[in-house]
């Protein structure tokens, strides 16, 4: 029989002693479709770059100059819909079918305001926000229009994010992953006729006319938001038509309710909190680049895309230590938590120092997929092999830090990370910069990520983060 997510919990409600090979398995079961998705979202990041950046640097750069600033709207609203999945994967883990349900139409009620919400505010203030972060006049245009289209596709960004988290923790990975490659795929259809123009191709030895549209940045903004509310609607369909625990057919109540408001209020707004400190931290850092030229820009945002290939994996393990986590908190099983959160914190340190390691040889190769400016890559490569160090103890705060939220210690992960970020980061950056350009941002970043990532570890280790208890 094969062991799942719903098998493991009724055993550990019941007591049993469960061997390490059982919850390996299901770890890797869980993480892998996860890592498969994260790495699909990554792609997708790596297309719009490869797409854009052959248009040319000042694109790039475009893009580059409010990416910082798409991180923190969404990196918001993560954090909000990472609370909703939390108590979804501790009431599932308790047999509270009920009660998830009950959460996740709440859910489906916040993403409308809150999504909406945050559209509006990206769409009002993207005329003005690459002139805020010290764009030059030459990208201002594109960047705005590149934040506006974005922004008005967040409700569903939203939606695909939330809805695919509260799959997972129902122990079915597969499927957000497969969500995921299908918004990849549509992505790239899209932005294939919505960047460039009407143009001549070879195709099977023959010349022929390509339509495209040539909208450029904004084709490209416009082909991510079509495809992320395909993606949104297709993993709420599958929640509302899929016969499973959160199946919403069965009767119940969409009021919102004391409990769900007070989790909320105990582990989402922290998450979000935090999500917000990272991100605004990195619109800073962006504010410090903008001074370093067009080149300096490109690089470091062709850089971070790149990066996302190795930390990605991270992430990909993160979300199943966030439901393995959650379910053995649910399930009152604090020996188990400790165990789920070990194990995935090492496979994530494992896997993050190989990823490390091929960075480190394959930077010039992983740069020139973005662009062909032999200066952006020469620069973006350095940067690259900067940070290859920091990845194992990056992959340690990531892991570690999921593992703390599904046991509702998100204030600790908001505390951490808000000191590494503006302490550390932020503070070596800005002494770093002037006299060593990029090279001293990446720097800067490199130690506060291994500062980071110790800091979690001893977190984790001193258990202090499984005292919260349950979530009402």
């Amino acid at each position: 029989m094969t062991l799942s997510l719903d098998i493991l919990a009724a055993r550990m409600r019941q007591g049993e002693s469960i061997p390490l090979g059982d919850t390996a398995r299901v770890a890797v079961a869980l993480s892998v479709p996860a890592i498969l998705q994260q790495l699909v979202v990554t792609a997708m990041e790596y297309i719009d770059a490869a797409m854009v950046g052959h248009i040319g640097a000042e694109a790039t750069a475009a893009i580059g100059i409010v990416s910082s600033s798409t991180w923190l709207l969404h990196g918001i609203l993560v954090g909000l819909f990472t609370s909703f999945a939390i108590q979804i994967a501790q009431y599932l883990g308790a047999d509270r079918q009920d009660d998830a349900r009950g959460v996740l139409r709440q859910s489906m009620i916040f993403n409308i305001l809150l999504g909406c919400g945050m559209a509006a505010l990206g769409i009002g203030i993207c005329r003005f926000l690459p002139g805020w972060l010290g764009a030059d006049p030459s990208l201002q245009g594109n960047a705005s229009a590149y934040f506006g289209i974005w922004s008005a596709a967040l409700p569903f960004s939203m939606a695909m994010g939330m809805y695919s988290a509260m799959l997972r923790a129902t122990g079915d990975a597969l499927t957000p992953s497969l969500i995921s490659v299908l918004v990849c795929v549509l992505d790239i259809f899209f932005n294939f006729f919505l960047i460039n123009p009407t143009r001549e191709m070879e195709l099977f030895g023959q010349t022929v006319t390509m339509f495209g549209f040539g909208w450029g940045v904004p084709g490209a903004a416009l082909g991510t938001a079509l495809a992320t509310m395909i993606g949104g609607l297709a993993a709420l369909a599958v929640l509302l038509l899929r016969e499973s625990p959160l199946a919403i057919r069965y009767p119940g109540s969409w009021k919102i309710t004391r409990s769900c408001l007070i989790n909320l209020w105990r582990v989402g707004v922290p998450l979000a909190a935090e999500r917000a400190a990272l991100s605004s931290a990195q619109v800073l850092l962006v504010r410090i680049v903008s001074q370093l030229g067009t080149v300096a820009i490109a690089a470091n945002s062709l850089a971070v895309s790149a990066e996302g290939l190795c930390y990605m994996a991270g992430y990909g393990i993160q979300d199943a230590s966030i439901a393995l986590v959650g379910q053995a908190v649910g399930a009152h099983r604090r020996d188990m938590s400790k165990r789920f959160a070990w194990l995935c914190t090492g496979m994530g340190m494992g896997i993050m120092a190989l990823s490390g390691v091929l960075m480190w040889l394959f930077a010039p190769a992983l740069m020139s997929i973005f662009t062909a400016d032999a200066a952006v890559i020469a620069l973006g490569a350095q940067m690259l092999r900067i940070e290859a160090f920091a990845e194992p103890m990056f992959g340690a705060s990531i892991v570690a830090s999921g593992a703390m939220q599904g046991a509702g210690d998100s204030t600790a992960c908001f505390v951490l990370n808000l000191f590494s970020m503006w302490g550390v980061r932020l503070t070596l950056a800005f002494l770093l910069a002037p006299r060593f350009g990029l090279a001293g941002v990446w720097t800067a970043m490199c130690v506060e990520l291994c500062t980071r990532g110790v800091l979690f570890l001893l977190r984790l280790a001193r258990g202090k983060w499984l005292e919260r208890g349950a979530l009402a």
